[in-house]
């Protein structure tokens, strides 16, 4: 006989979600427009910018979803509840981002650019629910995403205004989602986590869906880290796409090599591959404005390789010994790391290629307390996450219920005939 389902779907979940949707139905009805012009204020038109737009959508749809499905017995929610938060994540995010306009023009107007805002919004959220994926509730994933776009947009809003300072969102993502994960999960933290969940399993046919996923990310990290470049400048869009490929191709080979390396027997592991042969894309995206030479993005592509590898293959274990925090993805090795790393890159490219060395100093200062803030915030932002997560209210599976999708969803070939 199935597990019955879990009650927070009958008298939490839809609820909520109900409650959210009419919320921002009700919002976009008197504060939200279509911008009418063909071209808007960036020169972007419909014709250029939807197929980047398209792309940044299949990565957060597509290559998310089905990276998520890496579990035996979780494949349902892994997909399913990923389209669920970005979405949700996606339309919180286009209030917030438009807030100024609201604020200056009585409407938040909204073209493909700020969809595209919006959804990276949502990248950073679904980089924090891969911490605690199979070990949480869709309630909780929900309320997490919308903390975590809400700390994210905040961080921004604080940069600009107190630093006068606008880095690109990817340099910022990577890191606040991976930190802000790595608190929520710390703060929950299951009495089962001292040890691998019962359901905690890889599996073939998971692995090769999740793979696919993996795919589709490599495939699609040039456009993403090149979106919100600005265009104006000559060959900038194209030394970001140029830069990304290869650091990811790099990685991607330096991941294989390193993962036979550690492997006992020899072999390549191919959950690590699913994450490693990305790390490149990560720091490089965060590193793009200082990255002029392919020499300098394979070489961040190859260290990010090997610290997400390295990290991959004992990082993990570590970190649920010493501080009890169960990253079920590892995104500590694969966003966290390669981000910080790409921050020290640009610092020192930028440093390098500065010719006043007033200029540099305030640089490095400026850059340095960029990163303390975003840091700063998301730890902030992730204990108080993880203290709202950690009431009784929103009913947390059970530690024999982690990992299984027949808490949440239903099978007919299981259900009880009468």
């Amino acid at each position: 006989m199935a597990p019955q389902y879990a009650p927070s779907l009958r008298s939490r979940l839809a609820p909520l979600l109900l409650f959210l949707q009419i919320g921002f139905i009700v919002i976009y009805a008197f504060y939200v427009e279509i911008e009418g012009n063909v071209r808007d204020r960036d020169g972007d038109t419909f014709s250029n910018f939807y197929p980047e737009f398209q792309d940044v959508n299949v990565m957060v749809i597509l290559g998310f979803g089905f990276l998520w499905t890496f579990l035996v017995r979780y494949g349902f929610s892994g997909t399913g509840f990923n389209l669920l938060v970005a979405v949700v994540a996606t339309q919180w995010a286009v209030i917030l981002n438009g807030i100024d306009s609201w604020y200056y023009r009585g409407k938040i107007m909204i073209n493909l650019r700020s969809l595209v805002d919006a959804e990276m919004c949502a990248a950073s959220a679904l980089i924090s629910i891969g911490v605690v994926l199979g070990k949480t509730n869709p309630v909780h994933l929900v309320l997490m995403a919308l903390l975590e776009v809400s700390g994210f947009v905040l961080n921004e809003w604080l940069l600009h205004t107190l630093l006068k300072v606008s880095p690109l969102k990817n340099m910022r993502l990577h890191i606040f989602g991976a930190i802000f994960g790595l608190m929520v999960t710390w703060i929950l933290h299951w009495n089962g986590s001292q040890k691998q969940f019962e359901k905690e399993k890889f599996g073939r046919k998971t692995g090769l869906f999740s793979m696919l996923g993996t795919i589709f990310l490599w495939m699609f990290w040039p456009s993403f880290n090149s979106v919100l470049v600005d265009g104006h400048t000559p060959g900038r869009k194209l030394g970001a796409v140029c830069s990304t490929y290869l650091a990811l191709a790099v990685s991607a080979v330096t991941a294989v090599a390193l993962s036979v390396l550690s492997s006992p027997k020899g072999k390549v592991s191919l959950i690590h591959i699913q994450s490693c042969i990305l790390a490149g894309g990560v720091a490089v995206g965060v590193s793009i404005s200082g990255v002029h030479q392919p020499w300098e993005a394979m070489t961040i592509g190859f260290t990010a390789a090997v610290v997400s590898t390295i990290g991959f293959r004992y990082l993990k274990n570590h970190m649920l010994l010493a501080f009890q925090c169960h990253d079920t993805c590892a995104i500590l090795s694969t966003h966290g790391l390669p981000g910080l790393l790409g921050w020290l890159a640009q610092l020192l490219l930028q440093i390098r290629d500065c010719d006043d060395h007033t200029m540099a100093i305030q640089f490095a200062v400026f850059h340095i307390c960029t990163v303390l803030f975003t840091v700063s915030l998301s730890l902030a932002m992730g204990v108080i996450t993880g203290l709202l997560l950690k009431w009784n209210i929103w009913r947390p599976p059970q530690d024999r219920k982690c990992f299984d999708d027949q808490a949440f969803w239903e099978f007919p070939h299981l259900a009880v005939r009468k």
